[in-house]
């Protein structure tokens, strides 16, 4: 394969993701052939600065344009259909009223799953497991500096 020198022993590329120290996607660079050889164009992290590549990097940013604007339609959605939902966790409990275990956000996850409601528990917010009967307001972090709130009803059988 032949790449393109610009300089005694160093190769301009076009970085197709960010790298620490070095620049982000998008940036044109010039680095050493070997450290371009070796490491950053066989994993795909840059490529060769052509007007090619240039065309390519452009297609690839409309792409990944598009398809974060999809999912910040489909976030927003999630944002309507979580303000509308109910949460109810039925559990256990001694004289007490104390639950046998606690609620994490994995079990508040696959009670939204049951409702129609796909939300991944990463995205739920808890300090810590929920260990007591009552109503909680548990913070969502949807992404894209979108945030909301969930109600959670845990009640006793």
């Amino acid at each position: 394969m032949l790449y393109f020198h610009t300089q005694e022993n160093k190769m301009e590329l076009i970085l197709r993701q960010d790298i620490a120290h070095l620049g982000k996607a998008g940036d044109k660079v010039m680095v050493k052939d070997g450290y371009a050889r070796n490491y950053l164009i066989p994993r795909g992290l840059a490529w060769v600065l052509t007007e090619v590549n240039l065309k390519r990097l452009e297609a690839e940013r409309n792409l990944r344009a598009a398809k974060e604007e999809k999912e910040k339609k489909e976030t927003f959605e999630l944002v309507k259909k979580l303000t509308n939902a109910a949460c109810t966790i039925t559990v256990e409990t001694n004289e007490q009223d104390k639950l046998y275990g606690s609620i994490t956000a994995q079990e508040i996850s696959h009670t939204l799953e049951q409702e129609g409601i796909v939300l991944d528990k990463k995205k739920i917010i808890l300090a810590e497991p929920l260990k007591e009967l009552g109503i909680y307001d548990i913070p969502v972090d949807l992404g894209f500096d979108i945030k909301t709130k969930i109600k959670v009803w845990v009640v006793k059988k």
